[in-house]
């Protein structure tokens, strides 16, 4: 028929219905097939949809644990240590001034990790510069800030003027430290999570990098865009609630809480009262112990 699908679509179409289970063979005749209700196809897809963003959430702990060991080895360095591929950086000024030699020296991409929360005007301010002549070049830009970002209008501000110049801009529940890699070749990551102007080291060796720039896709793989709706696991808890969840179980306390998550001492006791209150609980132990038995935490040995 004209304006008909050719049989060779027909079949690509059946193909990738059957792979979404929306389509299965018939009863009694495997070579028939038959619709699944729209119903159940929905509740195949989401569930599908639930645990690839639950392996997600694996993939990414396991590369931000490997990473964070290898950061803190190189947080642990003194300015006297000389070390091949690693350059010492102390105090805000220095960090500045190299990174304004190494952005002019940018030719490809330029990945970013913004934890802390809400940027401070005056950091904001002092990288507008840099990120102008950088997307101005066609340099590619990715930053990852944190999921509590998308409350404070100033950074949204800030990254709506970086998305409208060509940058893309994803945030996520937690970051394992500051960190920029410039065309792949180099890293800049702070040396103190708690005071990011107290120091960076630069690092050049080439296995260090290729373990950075996957802990870097990774984590973007799992970010979700700044205007997008933040999904919840399958648990019904966001990644913010997920890793508070982590912390809670693990003894610590809402300072961690803050920290990690970039948030304010009244958010992190709301959010960690709230989890308690969801499971019933009556201690932060107590937590732990109903959050492994409902299967929102792995068990460990």
């Amino acid at each position: 028929m004209d304006g008909g699908l050719s049989g060779e679509e027909v079949r690509d179409a059946l193909d990738t219905l059957s792979e979404l289970a929306l389509v299965r063979p018939a009863a009694g005749d495997a070579s028939r097939l038959r619709a699944v209700s729209p119903d159940i196809g929905m509740e195949i897809l989401m569930g599908r949809q639930q645990a690839q963003l639950a392996a997600h959430q694996q993939r990414l702990e396991a590369s931000r644990a490997a990473a964070a060991q290898l950061i803190s080895e190189y947080a642990e360095l003194r300015p006297a240590t000389s070390h091949p591929g690693v350059e010492q950086l102390v105090g805000l000024d220095q960090i500045r001034d190299r990174l304004a030699v190494l952005t002019r020296e940018v030719r490809e991409e330029f990945l970013t990790f913004a934890p802390g929360g809400p940027q401070t005007a005056e950091n904001m301010a002092a990288s507008r510069p840099l990120n102008q002549d950088l997307l101005g070049r066609g340099v590619r830009m990715r930053t990852i800030y944190l999921d509590s970002v998308r409350t404070n209008r100033p950074t949204v501000e800030h990254a709506t003027w970086l998305a409208r110049l060509g940058g893309r801009i994803r945030t996520v529940a937690s970051l394992p430290t500051r960190m920029i890699l410039m065309d792949r070749r180099t890293a800049m990551i702070s040396v103190s999570s708690d005071d990011t102007a107290a120091g960076a080291v630069l690092l050049t060796g080439q296995g260090t990098l290729t373990a950075l720039c996957a802990l870097f896709e990774t984590t973007w793989e799992a970010a979700r865009p700044l205007g997008e709706v933040v999904p919840t696991d399958p648990n019904g808890l966001t990644g913010q609630q997920a890793t508070a969840l982590r912390l809670l179980a693990g003894g610590h306390t809402d300072e961690a809480i803050t920290e990690r998550l970039g948030v304010s001492h009244r958010t992190a006791r709301r959010i960690a009262s709230e989890l308690m209150d969801r499971l019933g609980a009556r201690s932060r132990f107590e937590a732990g112990v109903r959050a492994v038995q409902q299967g929102w935490l792995p068990a460990r040995p």
